[in-house]
């Protein structure tokens, strides 16, 4: 019996230790991790890839990055940034190869589709981020850590995709109720990228041949000209695939923006104009720059941290003026490695090179580490609403107010929506938003609060009365 004791317990135990063989690559797989862009062959996106290759190391981002670039033959004759990035070219697609229409977003999901399709990389890789060019890493991004699970990608939040809400999303998927606002920052299992890959790419042509629904209160692009057809391709495309995302709005911010109380952002996304005091920031003015190839050259310097103390008291609203100095002083940082590295002379000594060079900046500009409010998905904050608002007799709650296009109207929506959240109140607002065409092209108030677009009425369309 004791013979049989010890040779059962020999038994169990090279049972667990092939099982803990064949677990131990399961174990492994998870860090498996591909970060992906996609660029074109100009200085614009030069500068942009520079940044953040330099922010990727910086925040010590774990796995590997792909820079997908899209180039014609002609193009890349004198192509001067081959070096920038580790890359994998893909054909060009600015011009659409059987229609013509020059849309260059289109490079995305045509260079994501070559990657999988002709990559060996995408051979070993378990988990897959897609960022756009201009952003700046502060932080890690670990997908299962942010919540991924293989069918539910986690991404950010762009609220400003109303087509997911209306006939858009009725005339081009089957399933509408799937259609999530996300885009910017991207994380999903590669198997879930492999069956949503074709699908993103011909449902992005299909919104952008559809010209009949590219008015602004459809789709929510103030210059109707169907620029956003690719945000829409993929969230039509996920939806068809059935993928729906756990969506959070604070791992991503723009520059010019304050995050949320006890909320610490690990991506910057500096696609929109913002401003410090007197000092400013457009990426659009930078289209044409050769700062990558000129020695000395950097963007204009920002104000210094104890500048920005003295221009806001609020510390919140303070915390969204160093972040925006932070993604300028990180682009300047990497520009002064680039120069370095290809040869450029030592550039002489000034107060703002010494500050970039300082053991204060290092110390501001280290790896952040995510917050369980950075956490936080949008879904969790929604059910919390709900939950508190069934205890109550009456629990459907919606806020209603109206305002027009007008500066006037945006800073009491500003006060109200701070107040609404303040104060606990229970329910849903919605802002009635009253523009006329004209307006709504030059409008710049969209993402001030959730608004439901109605016709103009300033004038009576029978009287004339104002």
């Amino acid at each position: 019996m004791e013979k049989f004791s010890i040779w059962f317990s020999l038994v169990i135990l090279g049972l667990t230790i092939c099982s803990m063989e064949r677990v131990e690559p399961a174990q492994k797989a998870p860090w498996r991790i591909q970060t992906l862009f996609s660029v074109e062959c100009n200085n614009y996106f030069d500068w942009q890839t520079v940044g953040l290759m330099h922010s990727f190391r910086k925040a010590k981002q774990p796995g590997h990055i792909t820079r997908l670039l899209s180039c014609t033959e002609e193009q890349k004759k004198t192509y001067r940034g081959m070096h920038l990035a580790p890359t994998f070219e893909v054909p060009s697609m600015n011009y659409h190869p059987t229609t013509g229409d020059w849309y260059p977003a289109l490079n995305r999901p045509a260079g994501v589709l070559h990657w999988l399709k002709y990559s060996k990389d995408a051979e070993n890789i378990d988990w897959v981020i897609i960022l756009d060019a201009d952003m700046i890493i502060r932080g890690r991004i670990v997908p299962w850590k942010l919540a991924a699970e293989k069918g539910r990608p986690v991404a950010a939040s762009y609220g400003y995709l109303r087509g997911c809400y209306n006939i858009l999303a009725q005339l081009h998927t089957k399933h509408p109720e799937l259609c999530d606002r996300v885009g910017g920052l991207l994380a999903m299992h590669i198997d879930d990228l492999r069956s949503l890959a074709p699908i993103w790419l011909s449902k992005t042509e299909e919104v952008r041949q559809d010209r009949a629904h590219w008015r602004v209160n459809i789709t929510g692009d103030i210059y109707e000209k169907g620029w956003i057809s690719e945000m829409y391709g993929y969230s039509f495309g996920a939806a068809e695939v059935g993928l729906h995302h756990k969506i959070n709005d604070n791992l991503m911010i723009y520059p010019g923006y304050a995050p949320r109380e006890g909320v610490e952002p690990i991506l910057l996304h500096y696609g929109l104009p913002f401003r410090v005091g007197n000092w400013s920031f457009s990426k659009a003015d930078h289209d044409k720059d050769e700062i990558v190839y000129s020695c000395d050259q950097l963007f204009p310097q920002p104000p210094y941290p104890r500048e920005v103390m003295q221009l806001e008291i609020d510390p919140n609203l303070r915390r969204g003026l160093f972040l925006s100095i932070e993604c300028i002083n990180i682009l300047n940082e990497a520009l002064l490695i680039h120069h370095a590295a290809n040869g450029c002379p030592k550039p002489a000594w000034s107060k703002y090179l010494n500050f970039l060079k300082s053991r204060a900046f290092a110390e501001l500009t280290k790896p952040k580490i995510v917050t369980p409010a950075t956490l936080q998905l949008m879904e969790d904050t929604v059910q919390k609403h709900i939950d508190h608002d069934d205890t109550r007799p009456y629990p459907k709650i919606h806020t209603v107010f109206s305002t027009e296009c007008t500066p006037y109207f945006d800073w009491q929506t500003v006060g109200l929506m701070h107040s609404f959240r303040l104060s606990g109140q229970p329910g849903n607002i919605s802002r009635l938003l009253s523009c006329s065409d004209a307006d709504l092209k030059l409008y710049k108030g969209h993402n001030l609060a959730p608004t439901h677009y109605v016709p103009s009425m300033s004038q009576h369309p029978l009287t004339g009365d104002w």
